[in-house]
């Protein structure tokens, strides 16, 4: 038994873009035990891989919002003891990060990570054993695939696989996720263009979904869901519940946002809309029927939406 641990702590989207490369390595090594070590708030998420046998959590974003307080650096104190309570054959820090690779640090085991040219902070290479060149052109998945290949030492296959397993039905309506929210104002959609989507979908015979994460997230579905028949506003919810949902939809329309990456991951029919951002290096990849409209030249309109959507549902 090979024993690894995986350090890839955040976003959202990075974390599920992680996951064919949990595939590849246990695929290409069947005696691996495989443990990830992720932000708290996306624990869940990873929880749902079966191939993950272990999840350690790790609590920076709150640590940094609270290093004031005694409790934050004795939890900081707790973490570390624990980490060095473990060793493992190696350890590969795909985040890539001076935080990342401070952590890598701290754990014990062969630590493996990118070169200085091959990351947005070149000093998180010194933190490592081993560092491997890797392209910054390439897509982030293929990136993530790469660096485990080498540091396990076998060629990922062109295939891109997610490996989560579809949730169980749980509603007997077909519906439409529609994933309006995002990390910055400038990869929003109009709600204009995203009530014409959604009307369309909902004379299909669709319900509308929406899901929301913040407190404005959830006033744009309140608002969305007043213009929209046969739609309704998720109640707020851990990400795994969430995941169910994306899982088991007819279909998902999504802004630049780590939730659309999961519909790409489950091979649910996709429209990913790009406003502002370009979609070549982080956008969706994967089995799945798909769509990507947009870009860094400007949203789409709601009427090229509307006819991706009737071809991915024809």
């Amino acid at each position: 038994m090979t024993d690894i641990l995986i350090i890839k702590t955040s976003s959202l989207g990075d974390v599920v873009h992680q996951m064919p490369a949990i595939v590849d390595a246990s695929r290409a090594c069947p005696a691996l035990r495989i443990t990830w070590l992720v932000e708290e708030a996306f624990a869940p998420l990873v929880r749902l891989h079966p191939l993950v046998a272990e999840v350690i959590t790790v609590a920076t974003r709150r640590w940094r919002s609270q290093l004031a307080a005694g409790a934050t650096w004795r939890e900081i104190a707790g973490f570390r003891t624990f980490l060095r309570k473990r060793a493992f054959d190696k350890v590969i820090d795909t985040q890539g990060l001076i935080r990342s690779a401070i952590i890598a640090r701290v754990a014990r085991g062969e630590r493996h990570g990118y070169d200085g040219r091959s990351i947005r902070e070149p000093l998180a290479a010194r933190f490592y054993d081993v560092r491997h060149r890797v392209s910054r052109d390439l897509h982030a998945v293929t990136r993530n695939r790469l660096l485990t290949g080498l540091s396990l030492g076998y060629r990922p296959p062109d295939e891109v696989d997610y490996g989560l397993i579809r949730p169980p039905q749980t509603d007997s309506q077909r519906y439409a996720v529609l994933l309006h929210g995002t990390s910055r104002r400038s990869k929003e959609w109009r709600a204009e263009d995203w009530i014409e989507t959604g009307r369309w979908l909902s004379a299909k015979g669709l319900q509308i979904v929406l899901p929301w994460g913040s407190e404005a997230e959830r006033l744009v579905s309140e608002r969305l869901s007043r213009d929209i028949a046969d739609s309704r506003v998720l109640p707020r919810q851990n990400l795994d519940l969430t995941a169910q949902v994306i899982g088991n939809a007819a279909l998902v329309i999504g802004v630049d946002t780590g939730l659309m990456h999961l519909a790409a991951a489950y091979r649910v029919p996709l429209v990913g809309i790009y406003v502002s951002t370009d979609p070549g290096l982080t956008g969706p990849v994967g089995g799945g029927r798909m769509a990507v409209l947009g870009g860094r030249n400007g949203p789409p309109a709601a009427r090229q939406a509307i006819e991706a959507a009737e071809r991915l549902l024809g």
